[in-house]
């Protein structure tokens, strides 16, 4: 098979693994376990806690001792077994450690997949800048299948989204040692402890505008994954007053438009960027998650439909616009020997510290609305919708960053 059409199967296979159970464990968590709002939000923390530790601790491993794509399979056979046992656990303590585990050996798959997709590239010739984000983009369509799968199987609320991604994990797990070899690169430099795990970049915080920016980043980081975490808890909700409405049926369906829209506005980048430059496009980008909180709190699944679908629509801006112009922010002020850190200092403070930090207290905003067992979904959304509002009033008024044409032609190194 075309090299390349083995690294889109690998690429599909790793984001299907978690399309399967991240946007319909919410509603399996709260309204079938009957997690509270908070317990529901420490599950989806975990993947930050995860996300600050394990991905550079891999990484490590990978760059001096294991082939990348020998640990990228352990990885993934290891979380489809505790994928296994997390579908046989019904306790908050016990599924929290099994998902905690998980998250600690999947949260680095993405690193790794990244990382085996780009050595097998370069090894047979290919430019990574144009031949891999057609590659990639088949990890979007896995996960938009996979959560088309698990709706269409009428299992948004079962512990079988749990052995749908165990099987997909446990063969991608077996299918990433049948891939070419990617061995630990042998060097005779000596790095510090400080350049080996990473934190060269912390060094960028000695600049105003950058310690602006990545409290901002982690500020931000905090909004990113709240809709995952409620979404379809909040869709099931409406059981009871649109029983037969599409968007209580299919809440999976309707969630996966704004994975569509994420794929559809990476490609409109190039031009925001070059038309606005990137602080507005990050404030662009803060504003849509006004709207897209916004609109889910006077959205329903009945009459209200198509506010949600806008809302799904706007996702795709708020979730790319600010990832996508905050790392070329980062790539354009890091020293050149900093870049790869100083990319890692910007994930660890929007999947890391900040997803841990909005998970859990989205998870608390969502007890304090929730009186006798009802949760009042408007005034919950209506809260993060204010919360990103002052962030969007703050920042174009403390982040002082001029705009240049060149920066912006700089997508597409």
């Amino acid at each position: 098979m075309n090299i390349k059409y083995r690294l889109s199967v690998m690429n599909f296979l790793e984001f299907f693994v978690w399309g399967a159970w991240l946007i319909s464990i919410g509603a399996y968590l709260s309204n079938v376990l009957h997690f509270k709002g908070w317990q529901v939000g420490s599950i989806f923390g975990t993947m930050g806690i995860a996300s600050i530790f394990t991905p550079a601790l891999f990484g490590i491993i990978a760059d001096r001792w294991i082939n990348a794509e020998r640990l990228y399979g352990i990885c993934h056979i290891i979380g489809a077994i505790l994928l296994v046992c997390a579908a046989k656990v019904t306790d908050y303590s016990g599924l929290y450690l099994l998902m905690l585990l998980n998250s600690f050996v999947f949260m680095p798959t993405i690193g790794l997949n990244n990382t085996v997709s780009y050595t097998i590239l370069e090894k047979r010739g290919f430019d990574i800048v144009k031949d891999f984000p057609p590659i990639r983009v088949w990890g979007t369509i896995g996960f938009i299948c996979a959560m088309w799968t698990v709706d269409l199987c009428g299992w948004n609320k079962s512990p079988l989204q749990f052995y749908i991604s165990a099987g997909a994990g446990l063969l991608l797990g077996i299918y990433a040692f049948m891939m070419p070899a990617c061995p630990p690169v042998k060097t005779k430099e000596k790095k510090s402890l400080v350049s080996t795990l990473g934190l060269d970049a912390f060094v960028l915080f000695k600049q105003r505008k950058m310690q602006i920016f990545f409290l901002f980043a982690l500020l931000l980081g905090a909004a990113l994954q709240i809709t995952n975490t409620f979404g379809s808890t909040f869709l099931d909700d409406f059981k009871n007053t649109y029983p037969d409405s599409f968007g209580v049926k299919h809440s999976n369906l309707l969630i996966s438009i704004s994975q569509i829209s994420e794929t559809l506005f990476i490609l409109t980048i190039p031009f925001f960027l070059k038309k606005f430059g990137i602080k507005k496009v990050m404030i662009i980008s803060i504003f849509a998650w006004v709207l897209r909180f916004g609109l889910f709190g006077v959205g329903n699944p009945g009459s209200g439909l198509y506010l949600l679908i806008l809302s799904m629509i706007i996702y795709g801006m708020a979730f790319d616009f600010f990832n996508i112009s905050g790392a070329l922010f980062v790539e354009n002020e890091a020293d050149i020997k900093i870049r790869a850190s100083a990319q890692g200092l910007f994930m660890l403070m929007t999947n890391g510290i900040g997803a841990f930090l909005g998970n859990y207290i989205s998870g608390r905003v969502v007890d304090y609305y929730t009186i006798g067992g009802i949760k009042n979904w408007p005034n919950i959304w209506f809260a993060f919708g204010a919360y990103a509002l002052i962030l969007g009033i703050f920042f174009p008024l403390v982040f002082k960053y001029k705009h240049q044409s060149e920066a912006a032609l700089a997508i597409k190194h």
